[in-house]
């Protein structure tokens, strides 16, 4: 016989902030990582097709001790296929209601729920869009950090990372690169997202998402967690986050070398 994973469970209280999250947040996105052992069934079981995949490159900004990342900031970047440039500069965790009315009003800005298996958390994001290749430039050295982001972008940044610390001093962590297939598979009438993220080290991590309003959050899920297991994908595997991976690899790789024992 082999062992079954425990499915993680939320508390009372845990359940009762995420309903409240939830009841604030402009969107929700259910997520889940597929282990390696399960990839191929899981892609098999889908239907998916990669030459069907937008290839992305992800870039993020942040100090060798990933300073930004301790503060609950997320500076980033992404270079995509046949669409442009866009970045992002995100706070999480963060309260809805504890937002300033300024900042909940700009369009740019938006409150997103992701919930995984045995774990939610809240964010608040400004994003910024171009046309023109702006990120290849600034990651180049060709153009400062901050002509990525906007006004707002940088006046977020400025509220809530650790003084003193200004984007042009942040170190690029990256590129990410990332294959990002949108399908529908048949027996499932919504959209469902698979990114696969490629690690300069050779791992990688497939996560599966699927966006919805916030009234329908519970009933999603139940109708995703229920297609998924009929088609076979593991629901009860250890959870992988994507950006934090990322933040671990390139961070260990800008830190200085030990230096070596002296020798007699």
């Amino acid at each position: 016989m082999t062992a079954t994973a425990e499915r993680p469970q939320l508390s009372d209280s845990q359940l009762q902030e995420l309903l409240a999250l939830i009841e604030d947040a402009d969107s929700v996105e259910l997520k889940l990582t597929v282990p390696e052992h399960r990839r191929r069934s899981t892609v098999t079981g889908l239907g998916m097709d990669a030459l069907d995949a937008q290839i992305r490159q992800v870039f993020f900004f942040d100090t060798p001790e990933l300073t930004l990342d301790k503060a609950g900031v997320v500076v980033r970047a992404r270079r995509i296929q046949g669409k442009g440039n866009d970045s992002v500069v995100k706070l999480r965790p963060v309260v809805p209601s504890e937002l300033s009315g300024k900042v909940r009003r700009a369009p740019e800005f938006g409150v997103e729920v992701d919930a995984m298996p045995g774990g939610f958390v809240c964010s608040g994001s400004f994003k910024n869009a171009w046309t023109t290749d702006t990120v290849l430039d600034s990651v180049s050295g060709k153009r400062p950090l901050r002509k990525l982001f906007s006004k707002e972008q940088r006046a977020f940044y400025a509220a809530h990372a650790p003084a003193g610390l200004e984007i042009d001093d942040l170190s690029v962590l990256g590129p990410i690169v990332v294959l990002k297939l949108k399908f529908s598979p048949e027996g499932y009438d919504r959209r469902l997202v698979a990114e696969m993220w490629f690690y300069p080290d050779g791992s990688n991590i497939l996560e599966l998402s699927t966006k919805c309003a916030p009234a329908e959050a519970f009933d999603v899920a139940a109708k995703t967690r229920a297609f998924l297991s009929e088609r076979g994908v593991d629901l009860d595997a250890e959870q992988r986050t994507k950006t934090r991976t990322a933040l671990e690899f390139f961070a260990a790789n800008l830190q200085p070398a030990p230096e070596a024992e002296p020798v007699g």
